[in-house]
């Protein structure tokens, strides 16, 4: 049975970007940043996906010397249009162009990990019944826009889990944002809303916003700031974020991990596409004392 420091589950998708006159077209997905994230800081990580078969090389933009993926077959694959409203990148329509088939847990293969990141992009492509089923194999990780963005009519919107009473207790990690923790809470304040979700039962709570991260652990909030020179990198920051604090928290403190999910995701914000740098690169911005 093979190993890895993180499996991450999830489709990518055939993202079509929209800034004003500007369109983009290039592969995003959570995976996509995600693993590049883990990878690049040292993780070993399997990425398993679905994808329809004249897509498939479009996954070469996760090639990476410690990334294995595992692309299930689909008759289509996942692609999304997001249009966005403001220079920060934080208002935004996302419409459900197509998509991949859901996760069944019979597909999903044996194997050892530290940390299984659920990294779905909307409702029922991982359904909420394989949490609790996974959770007794594994270290769950669940990124909450795959819990809370609905389709209605061609249009992904947020709406709250019904059962989070029954589901999150399965959750080890949590990841939000600051409008998804709103939805799943009532709370506008990002620490009132992560420590209401915490009582659901997940062991840690991470909560991101354009200016900071925080996760909140037994009662205790941990934070770091945000510190991109610009956005043109917005895109893929939770997942980024998310995906370098599960790893580095292995073998970190949570404060460390932190401080380092947000330097590592402030230099990802400044150029588009999946974070390429190094770990070098990261402890250079935490040394930085302009970026502090």
């Amino acid at each position: 049975m093979k190993s890895y420091d993180i499996v991450m589950i999830g489709h990518v998708s055939k993202d079509i970007m929209v800034y004003g006159e500007k369109e983009e077209r290039l592969l995003g997905g959570a995976v996509v940043y995600s693993s590049a994230a883990a990878a690049r800081s040292g993780a070993k990580v399997l990425v398993i996906t679905k994808v329809a078969e004249q897509d498939r090389p479009l996954l070469e933009v996760m090639r990476h010397p410690n990334v294995e993926i595992l692309a299930l077959p689909s008759p289509a694959s996942t692609s999304i249009r997001n249009e966005y409203f403001s220079e920060d990148r934080e208002r935004r329509k996302v419409s459900l162009l197509s998509q991949a088939d859901p996760f069944t847990l019979e597909e999903i293969p044996a194997f050892q990990t530290s940390v299984l990141h659920l990294a779905g992009l909307f409702y029922g492509e991982i359904p909420v019944s394989l949490i609790p089923a996974l959770a007794c194999r594994y270290r769950v990780a669940v990124d909450a826009q795959g819990l809370l963005r609905r389709n209605t009519g061609g249009t992904l919107a947020f709406q709250d889990l019904e059962n989070k009473e029954e589901i999150l207790p399965h959750v080890t990690y949590l990841k939000t944002d600051a409008a998804e923790a709103e939805v799943l809470t009532g709370e506008k304040d990002r620490e009132k809303a992560a420590r209401i979700l915490a009582q659901y039962g997940p062991e840690e709570v991470m909560v991101t916003h354009n200016t900071e991260v925080i996760v909140l652990k037994q009662g205790t909030v941990y934070r770091a700031p945000f510190t991109p020179r610009n956005l043109t990198g917005r895109t893929g920051r939770g997942d980024t974020c998310f995906a370098s604090y599960l790893y580095w928290r292995l073998h970190h403190p949570i404060q460390e991990a932190v401080s380092y999910a947000a330097a590592l995701t402030s230099l990802k914000m400044e150029k588009p596409g999946i974070f390429t740098g190094t770990i070098e690169d990261v402890t250079a911005r935490l040394q930085d004392p302009a970026y502090r």
